[in-house]
């Protein structure tokens, strides 16, 4: 590992903070019961650096707090894939990173880098597959899951990182602000869904999208 990720500690430590150092999934703790619906300060929940994926003006937007290695995230991809692929003029995705494992930080400078030579969902795809490989740290397996959905490994190696952790600072704080306690969560115009289920991200889509057609 070379010496741009070695602010990766840093931005993981940050980020386990604010979930009072539990590695949470969707959901809440146990024991606590669940969180409300509230709907969240656009600003804090779509940023201009955010990726999106899908129509700019789609009237349902999805927001999603993701960590490219968490397995929670990783288990509704094909279901956010699957929804986008349903409502392709009705729905975008937008992304927001929460670095809350070893290697996630790493993981999601090479989305960014996927991003900027027009690979982000070819990428996303693989490294998520490839994620059982990696998903401790041992970042080579995600490198190589990348460059075979066709990054540029070479160019994306020497992209300067400092503005993809300058991001992943910005999400992070905005987590904190609208209240995400793990990863996914998700926000459906601007409305977070609590203990999400594939199912449930589905339904609560479909009757946005059924809404908005009104």
């Amino acid at each position: 590992m070379n010496r741009r990720f070695g602010v990766v500690a840093t931005l993981v430590v940050s980020a386990l903070a604010f979930t009072g150092g539990a590695i949470l999934y969707s959901g809440s703790v146990a024991g606590e019961p669940a969180p409300k619906a509230v709907a969240g300060p656009v600003d804090e929940l779509i940023r201009p650096h955010s990726a999106v994926i899908g129509p700019k003006k789609a009237p349902v937007t999805i927001v999603e707090f993701f960590d490219p290695s968490c397995e929670a995230c990783r288990a509704f991809f094909p279901k956010v894939k699957e929804i986008l692929a349903a409502y392709p003029k009705d729905v975008r995705l937008v992304m927001r990173y929460l670095p809350l494992h070893p290697g996630s930080a790493e993981a999601i400078v090479m989305l960014e880098a996927a991003r900027v030579q027009g690979k982000l969902e070819p990428v996303m795809a693989a490294v998520l597959e490839a994620q059982p490989d990696w998903h401790d740290g041992k970042m080579d397996a995600a490198w190589a899951a990348a460059e075979k959905a066709g990054l540029d490994v070479a160019k994306a190696r020497a992209m300067p990182s400092a503005e993809a952790m300058a991001w992943m600072e910005q999400d992070i704080a905005d987590a904190r602000a609208v209240g995400v306690r793990g990863t996914p969560t998700f926000f459906i115009n601007g409305q977070k869904l609590p203990n999400s289920s594939p199912e449930q991200l589905e339904a609560e889509v479909r009757a946005a999208v059924a809404a908005k057609g009104k």
